[in-house]
């Protein structure tokens, strides 16, 4: 049976095209996912990602398992920073990527839904001989994000801590209705925004008053289509346990002087394999999609392969991020994608594709 999460009911109730998302019944959309789309990047749009994975890490050794399987630097986090980084396996391959919400007291850690369990039984492994405690709070709680434009003044007044002053990936621990609630300035769709974290008996009550203060409802497609847009990697797709943090263009992410970390000597290898291929943006001539898995060509030879592809509501043009042969990865560089046996002119862009106005 697939997994619920706390607005399972409103969804069902409001029309929401409900499908099995990593084990999880989520909703992909409500009428229009390009509606969707546009309001989150013209005004302000809600998303129940309870689905996502909620871990708490404390103890006295708390710091040191995470330093052992995050690629990032977790120990200069201030108080109620996020930070974004992977977990590698020995050999360097992405096992997920992940935030850290660091506080004195812990370390919050939110995952993929779809290795929500691969995750926790990595840390598990890696848990022995260390003065570690590991919290799931993933099934007791909701989170809901909300994004666009008016999303931060729409948030106002909403808890007793001014969340309208966070700083961009900080987070803050407050209340919600006198309950305890967590809210950070993170997101997954380009805009700015908020992701709330509150009991799963708060959930309905807080997303309903979003919505009453004007948000609308939006659901996994449109989800998608916003992060492709901000060349935000998809696990699964640009994002898996064979591409490691250079092809994935997230080297930003991995602190090699930070000191020893699961995967570290294989990435120090791996930097230096120019055979690996990497992560590009196309923007393709017409408007056919080049959905996943489309073979990209270069004189009609292959140098790649689509990872996520759509048509962008945003620039009104067909998009795709795609692993390539690094000889061919410069911005300029003509290819063609065949989509469906017919080959599409497309063009190397650089990455984002769309980037908000500050």
């Amino acid at each position: 049976m697939l997994q619920r999460t706390p607005l399972h009911d409103w969804h069902l109730a409001h029309g929401g095209r409900m499908v099995d998302f990593a084990g999880w019944d989520m909703p992909v959309q409500y009428a229009s996912i390009v509606e969707e789309h546009q309001a989150v990047r013209t005004a302000a749009g809600v998303f129940d990602i309870s689905h996502m994975g909620r871990l708490w890490l404390k103890g006295p050794d708390a710091l040191k398992l995470v330093q052992r399987i995050y690629t990032n630097n977790a120990a200069t986090l201030k108080e109620g920073q996020v930070r974004y980084g992977l977990i590698c396996n020995e050999s360097g391959g992405i096992l997920d990527d992940v935030l850290i919400y660091g506080w004195n007291d812990g370390y919050g850690m939110v995952v993929n839904a779809s290795n929500r369990q691969k995750v926790v039984a990595w840390i598990g492994r890696h848990q022995p001989g260390l003065g570690v405690q590991m919290q799931d709070t993933t099934l007791e709680s909701c989170m809901i994000a909300v994004q666009g434009p008016l999303a931060v003044e729409l948030c106002r007044g909403l808890t007793p801590a001014d969340v309208t002053s966070l700083p961009y990936y900080f987070a803050t621990r407050t209340t919600y209705r006198s309950q305890n609630c967590g809210v950070s300035r993170t997101g997954y769709t380009g805009e700015d925004g908020f992701e709330f974290m509150v009991g799963a008996e708060q959930g309905r009550q807080l997303w309903e008053e979003l919505l009453g203060r004007g948000a609308k409802p939006c659901g996994l497609g449109a989800r998608d289509t916003l992060r492709l847009e901000a060349a935000m990697p998809l696990y699964g797709h640009e994002l898996n346990e064979e591409t490691d943090r250079f092809q994935a263009g997230l080297s930003w992410a991995v602190k090699m002087d930070k000191g020893d970390f699961i995967g570290r000597e294989a990435l120090l290898r791996r930097r230096q394999d120019p055979s690996l291929p990497q992560r590009i943006g196309l923007e393709l001539e017409g408007r056919r999609i080049a959905r996943e898995g489309a073979v990209v060509l270069k004189d009609g030879e292959p140098v790649g392969r689509v990872t996520s592809g759509t048509f962008s509501p945003t620039l009104n043009k067909a998009i795709a991020m795609a692993d390539i042969k690094s000889a061919h990865a410069q911005a300029g560089t003509i290819l063609a994608v065949d989509v469906r046996g017919k080959p599409e002119s497309a063009r190397v862009v650089p990455l984002p594709f769309y980037r908000r106005k500050k």
